[in-house]
Parts: structure tokens; sequence; C-alpha cells
């Protein structure tokens, strides 16, 4: 596989914005025929005794790696007292290993003003650990409009803590063109916004921008990826991948991480694939974990569990989490637990609670409840609502509502129901209804009819008509009813279809109450019965009479009874009122009794 991906399928894509730079061939034989002449010249013109020609020659060569040949014509120069002869030869003894010898001749070409020569002393004191002295003349360079000793500068007083100087000079180093200068100042611009409130940090953050974007125009992978990172979460797509892209080639493999997953969303898994490989290899866990997940999907389970391995071998904590789920699916529960537990020692919050929930099915509560504990103070919302489910089936009450009104609080749709719930218990019904619309707008059917149901009981009778007909108007709870039974909640099917009976729409009423009775409702099934009773069609509603009071219905055995009386058929009556007697309610009971009674009477004359 070709780890650098095929940039003719990339950018035919579309998906990414193409630079429109496209860089001169150069004449390599030319440049070296000029610099050859120019050379020349300048060794002509200092044989002739021409101090500049000696510095500039001794430059050429220095450049050139010629220590021996630049050395006598830098010292010619700097004994004529040209202070960029000084400076360059403080650099050739430099080289050379005479660190002392080469602060000295700096000294004197800083002296002389050469800012260049104040930038290396600057740092010569700084290695030697000479802070003062190294501000001293970092500052004299930085204050003369030197680039890199704005940016030294910089780095020392970023080392003592001078935030406003730091960035001051940063600054100065970035506007001068210095593009790692750039990098760090985006860089404290970003954390200077992470820390404003409101609207304050806005500002920074498009201040930011623009510096990374400077630095990464002037080739910065850092920079490219944090830019790409920016204009990801603003939707611009296509330049974000287009720097993705250009850090990624540069060796940056986060840059080719982020470029897979934005592959992977567009579709293009296979060219993901291949990114990923490449960040893979250069040692990025999370782009070892992505190949994992994809592996896993495709059912290569070995291959899945190798970069799975990868990951964790690079020190993604993930890595041993999603061994633990690879292994949890094959049913391999001991070595899911063995993965879970390295996970959840390295401070894995999911992995902790994975591993809680193992043990508590394996029976272990007692060695279950620590790591749900550990993962919910983590800031794991689904161990906390476990912890809630926990407490509660012991009977401890106060302290599983604690839990689930810690994960209502971070948005755990379920954990808001049981609040909700038992703040109804409480009486709290304000506070109940609060909760339960969280529940109900995560998409928890009981949560919508429990809302509905207390929405229903608040709401005033209906006004009548003037011609004494009632007036249905639409309400609230009927909506969050119709929400409930369109998620396959019985009851809130029941519910509607009593709603839509009570308009009229007996259409409508039939379809829920049918819903629900295929589902299982028993009271569906009974007011389905009723429902067809009315309109003629008595046989089909006993069949589902008879499914209601199988499933323990007393009114619905009752009406089965009063059926079979009818037909004539009081053995079958006399046992259907039997069994209305025996499942109540007592109004049921009391009117089953008198009609088993009257059947036995007519059955023995």
């Amino acid at each position: 596989m070709d780890v650098m991906g095929d940039k003719a399928t990339l950018f035919g894509t579309g998906r990414f914005v193409q630079s429109s730079h496209r860089e001169e061939p150069r004449d390599e034989t030319g440049e070296a025929a000029d610099e050859a002449a120019e050379e020349l010249r300048q060794r002509l013109a200092a044989e002739a005794g021409d101090v500049e020609a000696m510095s500039v020659l001794g430059a050429m060569l220095l450049r050139r790696g010629d220590l021996d040949g630049a050395e006598p014509h830098l010292r010619a120069a700097t004994a004529a007292g040209d202070r960029a002869a000084a400076n360059n030869l403080g650099v050739l003894l430099h080289q050379r290993g005479y660190a002392d010898e080469a602060a000295g001749w700096w000294r004197i070409a800083a002296v002389a003003g050469s800012t260049a020569a104040a930038h290396a002393l600057g740092r010569h004191h700084r290695e030697r650990g000479d802070e003062p002295a190294a501000e001293y003349w970092l500052r004299q360079s930085a204050e003369q409009g030197h680039t890199l000793g704005a940016y030294a500068l910089a780095d020392l007083l970023e080392h003592r803590g001078d935030a406003d100087g730091t960035e001051r000079w940063m600054r100065a180093a970035a506007e001068r063109g210095h593009r790692e200068g750039a990098y760090r100042l985006a860089r404290a611009l970003d954390r200077k916004a992470a820390r404003e409130t409101d609207d304050d940090g806005v500002p920074l953050v498009a201040e930011a921008e623009q510096w990374y974007r400077q630095a990464a125009a002037r080739g910065h992978r850092r920079a490219a990826l944090h830019l790409g990172a920016i204009l990801e979460k603003r939707g611009e797509l296509k330049e974000a991948g287009r720097w993705y892209l250009t850090s990624a080639k540069d060796g940056e493999a986060r840059a080719a991480c982020a470029l897979g997953f934005l592959l992977r969303d567009a579709g293009d898994t296979e060219n993901a694939a291949v990114w990923w490989l490449r960040a893979a290899q250069d040692g990025d866990g999370n782009a070892a974990n992505a190949l994992g997940a994809l592996h896993a999907e495709r059912g290569e389970t070995q291959t899945a569990e190798r970069w799975y391995r990868a990951a964790m071998d690079a020190g993604d904590v993930n890595g041993a989490y999603n061994l633990g789920l690879l292994c949890a699916e094959q049913g391999r529960t001991a070595q899911a637990e063995q993965w879970y537990r390295r996970a959840a020692y390295a401070g894995h919050r999911e992995a902790a609670n994975a591993l809680a929930i193992l043990l508590l099915r394996a029976g272990d509560e007692t060695g279950a409840e620590p790591w749900f504990s550990k993962a919910a103070e983590a800031g794991s919302v689904d161990a906390a609502f476990n912890l809630g489910i926990l407490h509660a089936g012991r009977g401890e009450e106060h302290a599983a509502l604690r839990w689930y009104e810690r994960a209502a609080a971070a948005g755990h749709t379920e954990a808001a129901l049981q609040v909700g719930m038992a703040r109804l218990r409480d009486g709290d019904e304000s506070e109940a209804e609060r909760f339960l619309r969280c529940a109900a707008g995560g998409g928890s059917a009981e949560a919508a009819y429990r809302l509905a149901t207390v929405l229903d009981a608040r709401r005033p009778p209906e006004p009548a008509h003037e011609l004494g007909e009632p007036v249905n108007r639409r309400s609230e709870c009927e909506e969050w009813y119709e929400r409930a039974a369109s998620q396959g909640h019985r009851r809130a099917q029941v519910r509607v279809g009593m709603l839509a009976a009570a308009r009229g729409d007996v259409v409508e009423a039939a379809r829920w109450y049918r819903e629900a009775a295929e589902a299982g409702s028993r009271n569906g099934a009974f007011n389905l019965g009723l429902l067809l009773a009315r309109e003629g069609s008595e046989p089909e509603a006993a069949v589902w009479w008879t499914r209601a009071a199988d499933a323990g219905h007393g009114r619905a055995a009752l009406r089965l009874a009063l059926v079979y009386a009818r037909r004539g058929e009081l053995a079958e009556g006399q046992r259907w009122a039997d069994r209305a007697a025996a499942l109540g309610p007592a109004a049921v009971t009391e009117r089953a009794t008198r009609l088993r009674d009257a059947l036995r009477q007519e059955l023995s004359a």
C-alpha cells in the first residue's frame, strides 16, 4: 500500500482546495555558475585589499562549510574594523568549539552595532545560564529590529513567566516574518481566548487564526494542523482538508490522522485508511484506534486487535478500552475484564464504567460499585446513572436520586425521567414537569407519556358548544401523548385512541387501539373490542375481548360473559363470569358475581 496516498485521487475528488502557487523550476547549473563568478570577483577584490570583499568572501566560504578558507579572510576583515566579519568570525569559532573566543568577537561586533552579533552573544550567555546578560544582549538585538533577537528574547521572557513581555516580542518576531514566532503567538492567543468568558475571546481567536495562517503559509506544519482544525470546526472542510494535507505531507502525524477522519466523513474510507496508516506508522495512537475500528466494522477482528494494540503501545489508553470492547463482543469476558482494568487504572472513565457493568453482570456488586464511583467522579454520565440504578435496587432512594440528578444535569435522558418520577412521588409537580420535559425532549417515550398525564390532569374541562356539542381543541398534552404513542408506548397509544374516539374519529381511534393491542396492551384490546361492538362487529369484538381477558382484564371477561349469555351459551357465559369475578376490580367482581349466580340458577332450572 502506498502510504503517501494517491495525490491525483485526493485532488480529483474536488474535496480540497488546490493551491494556486506553483514553484518555478530552478536552473541549478546557472546558479552555480553565477555563484562561482561572484566568488572569483570577491576573491580578486580581497587580494587587492578590499576589506568589504574580504568580509563577503569569508561569509561565502563560511556558508559553504569551508572554515579553513573562510577564517583568514574574516580575521583580516575583522582586524580592519568590519563588524559583520567579527560576527561571522564568532560563528566560525563557535562551530569549531571555541565558544569563549567566539563570544569575545561577538561582543566586539555587538558593541560596534551588529544586531546579529548581539543576538548570538545573548544566546551564548543563555546557554551558559547567565540570564541577565542574555536578556541585555537579546534586548539590544530585538530593539534594533533583529527578528531572531526578538524571538529569542520572547522565549527567554516566557521561561521567566513574563506574559506581557513574551507577547510583545513574539508579536514583533512574527510581524518580521518569523514563522515559529507566528505559531507560538497564535498558540498564546488561543490559550488566552480559552480563559476569556462570553464573547471576549472571539477577537483573540480571530487574531490567532491570522497568525496560524501566516505560519502555515511559511511551511509550519503544526500551524497548518491548527489552522485545519479551526476551519473544520467552522465547517470550511475543503480548505481544512488542504491544510491538513499540507501538514501531513510535511510529516505531521496528527494532521494525517485528522485528514483521515475528514475523508471518512466524506465517504472516502479507502483514502482515509491510507492516511490513518501513515499516521499510525508514525506513532499516532488515535489513528491506530481508527484503523482498528475500521477493521472491526468489516469483521476483521484479528487486524482490528493488532491496531488496538498498536494504539496502546503508542500510549493511547483508548487502545486498551477498545480491546476490551472487542473481546466483550466476542464473548471473551476474561480478556475483556483484563483490558478494561488496564484502561480504567490508566484513568479511562468509560472503561471503568464498562468494567463495573461486567462485574455487576457477574454478580460482583461489591467490586462493581467502586468502579462506577470512579467513573462517575471522572465525569462519566452513564456511570452516574448506573450508580443511581445500583442504589435504587438496594432501596437507597436518596442516594439514587442524587446520582440521577447528577446524570440528568449532564443531559442523560433516562436519569431525567427518574428524577421527574421521583419529584412526582414527592408531590413537586413543577420540578417533575421540568425534568420530564428534558427527558421527553431527549426522546424518552415514557417521559413524554408521563408529562402528558401531568398536563392532562391539570387542564380544565372542555367548554361546551352553544348547541350542546363538545368543542375539542388540540392540547399540548395530546401532542405529548402522540409523540409517546408514535414511539411505541402502549399506554400512550390507548390514550391517543381514547382522545380520537372522543372527537368522533373512529378510524383513528381504532388504528391506535389496534396498534396497542397487537403490541400486547390489554386495555388497547378491550377498547378496540368496545369500538367494534358499537360499530356492529360483535364477533370481532369478542376476539379482542378474549385476548384482553386472557391477559387479565376483568371488564373484558365480563363483556364476554354477557355476550355468551345473550347467545344462550350459558355454561361459557358462567365460565367467563367466574373469570371476571376473580380478576376484578370490585365493581366488576360485584356485577360478575350477580351474573354468574343468575346463569347458575338458569342452568339448574
